[in-house]
């Protein structure tokens, strides 16, 4: 096994010595170990230029089994120690992050004592060599990696504003004031669509540069926003903003994005937690309906 070993990390390396530097040995043991080891398979496994060595094709192949050999070993002491340690590295987009996830994390970790670490991003993810075990997104992008897909809720949207703003416009909605992100610039015409092209698109507008800023602009009574349901909820409930149109159904959902077929134990609790809780993250009747006629 050392033999293999000190192969696996040589093949990698332009020379003996740069292989020896790598595992803190003299250049001499490397060469011993990496003629036993071709005395024992009864093949050359490199040859030499200059200062340097090269693969043979009998090493090359070798080469390719020992990455996946080393691989699988690395994949395997990663998860003895988040069996030790329980900790999921997590994506979530940014604004489902700060209004719903973070307020909720206490509850899982104490009923599974896993720690969850939080990165905050939306779109495209590359999980697994970034330490990411999963990712929480809306599924308006096009994925670069074929993930396990796991739904959690379809996405329902309305405008919300705080009461005290409606109070202000609801006698001409001409004048409310159309609050957009640069992260979601169509959210306002995509709902809009539903009453008529020109419904409220002649209002005067203003953009924040994230999704985030725009919820807390509504909050603040400086105009009204389209609020995807699990961003507002909270803000529903303490009654700091209300959906006077109500909400209907975006045609988006949120997944979660995962590597293994088979999740480990941290992961399972994770992903079950985070079904239970976000399918029942969605308007009752009365929401639904709003204010006014729909």
């Amino acid at each position: 096994m050392k033999a293999f070993h000190i192969f696996h990390v040589a093949a990698s390396s332009a020379s003996y010595s740069e292989a020896a530097h790598k595992l803190n040995i003299t250049h001499g043991a490397v060469s011993k170990q990496i003629k036993v080891l071709e005395q024992y398979l009864s093949q050359p496994l490199f040859y030499k230029q200059g200062r340097n060595v090269h693969l043979t094709r009998e090493g090359e192949l070798l080469k390719s089994y020992t990455e996946q050999a080393f691989n699988a070993l690395d994949a395997g002491v990663s998860l003895l120690s988040r069996l030790q340690n329980p900790c999921l590295e997590v994506s979530c987009e940014p604004t489902l992050t700060m209004r719903w996830l973070m307020p909720r994390l206490s509850d899982f970790h104490q009923q599974s004592g896993v720690d969850v670490r939080l990165s905050t991003a939306g779109g495209p993810v590359t999980l697994g060599s970034t330490g990411l075990a999963m990712a929480i997104r809306r599924d308006d992008f096009v994925s670069l990696h074929d993930y396990q897909k796991t739904p959690l809720v379809e996405e329902w949207v309305g405008p919300v504003c705080s009461p005290e703003y409606w109070e202000l416009v609801k006698a001409d909605l001409g004048n409310i004031k159309l609050l957009h992100s640069q992260t979601r610039p169509k959210a306002w015409a995509s709902w809009s669509a539903g009453y008529g092209d020109s419904f409220l698109t002649d209002n005067v507008q203003q953009t924040f540069a994230h999704f985030y800023f725009c919820i807390q602009a509504a909050v603040d009574g400086l105009g009204a926003a389209i609020g995807s349901y699990p961003l507002v909820v909270d803000e529903l409930k303490r009654g700091n903003l209300i959906a006077p149109f109500g909400f209907r159904l975006s045609g988006h959902s949120y997944i979660l994005l995962s590597q293994n077929e088979a999740p480990d134990e941290p992961e399972h609790a994770f992903i079950h937690w985070l079904r239970h809780n976000l399918r029942e993250c969605v308007p009752t009747q009365a929401e639904a309906q709003g204010l006014l006629p729909c």
